[in-house]
């Protein structure tokens, strides 16, 4: 459980490079490896290349890096490549656990359910039906289907924290399931889970009840929360103000990373800059591949990359909880990261800058950079089919065992 924020520490600025603790964790700085879904898990266990993919994030000098994406089950899956919680995950998770922390880092896992986003042939499920971009039908999940899910995070926390991870990050963004029933653009539930903030946040909020239930004070709780949608009709961000604020009422959650955007829509407000749309086409075929540049401008709008485009939103957070927070988007300077630390915030997520330069909090602490070379052209993002990197440094596809 969080403690309450002393107004004292919450003014003076941090070292980023200082020790740190995030619930029982002791971390050994403030910059964190946010999760950027690998793509090396073709057998849906943790694979060689994504130990070394870590190994090296960890050597490179963050507090803790983050496995992304471990689906609660099949079911829950969105992509290909993608670890899900079964039995015989459970040996390569202990093996990546063991990996980082011998190179003095600590490690936390991305737990969630795609919900109706992913691109791998399923049956998805939404809190509402409706249809995805693509056409593909979502049917409305239903109360006791619901119940199996919350089950399934608590049993994901129970074989993470058994394999050793230090903390588990509940995927609550990005229009995955969790995301979906916060949103009034999916939710137009009826019940108990619709309507109000309260009612759509009730999945949420019992997810995390689970998950802290079972993993007891053993590892960190966080959550990954949207802001914002980035979508018409989408969560706003008065009303996600209002769910962070019953996370932290209910106790038990250690730290909030604060998001936007997803993947259902208008994929680029999460990432910014220019939008990869030939290379994604690229990784498609066929009727997929026209079906792609017929949606792409929905898809794949451009915006212009501004350095923590996140931060806007998120001081609003910080004005009214006293969790501590996780600041993502768009981080690649040594002067944002001090800024991020001078307004309160206790950590920062960086994911692109490292998938460059998995070095670079070393460097920075030692003084050798102040900034990372990553030039924000989002070519990395399709290489989720092939092993994600940076490809003007790895053009190639990565072997992947």
């Amino acid at each position: 459980m969080a403690a309450p924020r002393p107004e004292s520490a919450a003014s003076l600025p941090r070292d980023p490079f200082g020790p740190a603790r995030i619930g029982p964790l002791d971390l050994r700085n403030r910059v964190l490896k946010a999760a950027t879904f690998e793509g090396m898990s073709p057998a849906n266990v943790v694979s060689d290349s994504l130990i070394e993919f870590h190994r090296r994030m960890a050597a490179g000098g963050v507090a803790m890096t983050t496995v992304s994406y471990v689906a609660v089950s099949r079911d829950g899956m969105g992509a290909p490549a993608e670890i899900y919680i079964h039995d015989a995950a459970a040996d390569g998770l202990a093996r990546i656990a063991d990996a980082v922390h011998a190179e003095g880092a600590r490690i936390s896992a991305q737990l969630g359910h795609a919900g109706a986003v992913g691109t791998i042939r399923k049956r998805y499920l939404g809190p509402s039906p409706t249809r995805t971009i693509a056409g593909t039908k979502v049917y409305q999940i239903s109360r006791d289907q619901i119940d199996e899910v919350v089950a399934q995070f608590a049993v994901g926390a129970r074989m993470l924290a058994s394999a050793g991870f230090d903390a588990v990050e509940l995927h609550f963004g990005h229009h995955y399931l969790v995301s979906a029933f916060l949103s009034p653009r999916w939710n137009h539930r009826t019940d108990d889970y619709g309507g109000s903030v309260g009612n759509r946040a009730r999945l949420a909020r019992r997810i995390l009840q689970a998950v802290r239930a079972e993993a007891g004070n053993s590892i960190a709780v966080i959550a990954k929360l949207n802001m914002t949608d980035g979508v018409r009709g989408g969560l706003p961000l008065t009303d996600s103000i209002e769910v962070a604020k019953l996370l932290e009422s209910d106790g038990g959650l250690d730290a909030l990373e604060l998001t936007g955007g997803g993947s259902q829509l208008n994929q680029m407000f999460m990432f910014r800059g220019a939008a990869p749309r030939r290379e994604f086409a690229a990784t498609l075929h066929g009727a997929q591949r026209l079906g792609f540049w017929l949606a792409a401008p929905a898809l794949f709008r451009s915006y212009p990359y501004q350095e923590a485009y996140f931060l806007p939103m998120a001081r609003q957070f910080r004005a009214v909880l006293s969790t501590p927070l996780i600041l993502l988007g768009g981080i690649s300077t040594l002067a944002t990261i001090r800024q991020a630390m001078a307004e309160g915030f206790d950590f920062v997520a960086m994911g692109r800058a490292l998938l460059r330069e998995p070095d670079l909090v070393t460097r920075m602490e030692s003084g050798q950079a102040t900034a990372g070379t990553c030039v924000h052209c989002n070519k990395c993002i399709p290489s989720i089919y092939s092993g994600t990197r940076c490809v003007l440094d790895t053009p190639d596809p990565l072997p992947l065992d």
